[in-house]
């Protein structure tokens, strides 16, 4: 079997924190890997002082930045095959607010062009016809509450979910090619249990200011996940490296200095170089008796 991985996500830098460890080490396993970002990102808040000029109400060119950069994270992580949606700036970043709860909301005021009012049918054709090119046994995208309730991530959610299932009908849009079906589709998840652990050793530490404000026996956000829901692991320890020079590659979005960093040079292989996924399509195939899948091809012949 010629092993492919596809994974579906919303703006550049979402693929590198999410699954930038499991994209490195199948590319050096030798598995085909595909990246689909479905916007440029044009709404992403910049940490790059002299940069701040390109954002949305100002020169409006962050997408061409963002482009580089995920260009190069995608150098570090070794995958070649990465695409957008429809194609560069088919379709733009919606943009958020925060609701009183702590979720993210759409913004009161959405570009004609954002991807949280792209047709449904249109957008989900376009994966359609890379699904049906690269012919994936696996695909990763978000749950669908989109991790923390970000409306581009909700609409990848729905795009993937819907294009896998027009992708698998023989008599739908024979023009995009051969029906494939996916195999087995995953939703990306982060173990709650392992995040409070390293809160815990954090603040045991006297770090009080990395994810501030975040209790280790108190709620979390919904992406991270009960161990109880979750299906599958993919253990990268050795790919952790790589995941973080994809996520600097990703420097209007992720400060060096940042939260993320700083929970990785505490507890960078036990938090980064794990990675999680609940089950959404398929059959899991751990290997013991109630244990988690370790490889998200497995039971796959």
């Amino acid at each position: 079997m010629d092993k492919h991985l596809l994974l579906v996500h919303a703006h550049p830098d979402d693929e590198s924190i999410g699954q930038g460890a499991t994209m490195a080490r199948y590319v050096a396993e030798g598995v085909g890997v595909t990246l689909v970002t479905c916007t440029g990102g044009e709404m992403g808040e910049i940490l790059v002082p002299e940069l701040t000029h390109m954002a949305a109400d100002q020169d409006d060119t962050l997408a061409d930045q963002r482009k580089i950069e995920l260009d190069n994270a995608m150098k570090a992580l070794g995958v070649t095959d990465h695409r957008y949606l429809g194609g560069f700036k088919r379709y733009r970043d919606s943009g958020m607010q925060w609701h009183a709860e702590g979720y993210a909301i759409p913004a009161d005021d959405v570009h004609a062009n954002a991807f949280w009012s792209a047709d449904l049918l249109e957008a989900s054709s376009h994966l359609v016809e890379v699904i049906r090119e690269v012919r994936p046994q696996v695909l990763v995208t978000y749950d669908d509450f989109g991790g923390y309730g970000h409306p581009d991530h909700i609409q990848a959610h729905r795009v993937a979910t819907y294009a896998a299932s027009l992708a698998a009908v023989p008599s739908f849009r024979r023009d995009l090619g051969e029906a494939h079906e996916i195999a087995k589709i995953y939703w990306g998840a982060m173990s709650a249990s392992r995040v409070r652990q390293g809160l815990r050793d954090l603040r045991d530490a006297g770090d009080t200011t990395t994810f501030e404000g975040m209790d280790p026996d108190g709620d979390l956000p919904k992406f991270m996940v009960d161990d109880e829901d979750l299906t599958a692991l993919v253990e990268a320890d050795d790919y952790v490296g790589a995941k973080m020079d994809a996520m600097r590659a990703h420097a209007t979005q992720i400060a060096v200095d940042g939260p993320f960093f700083a929970l990785a040079n505490n507890k960078g292989n036990e938090i980064w170089g794990t990675e999680f996924f609940r089950i959404a399509k398929g059959t899991p195939a751990p290997d013991e008796p109630g244990g988690l899948e370790t490889d998200l091809f497995a039971g796959l012949a």
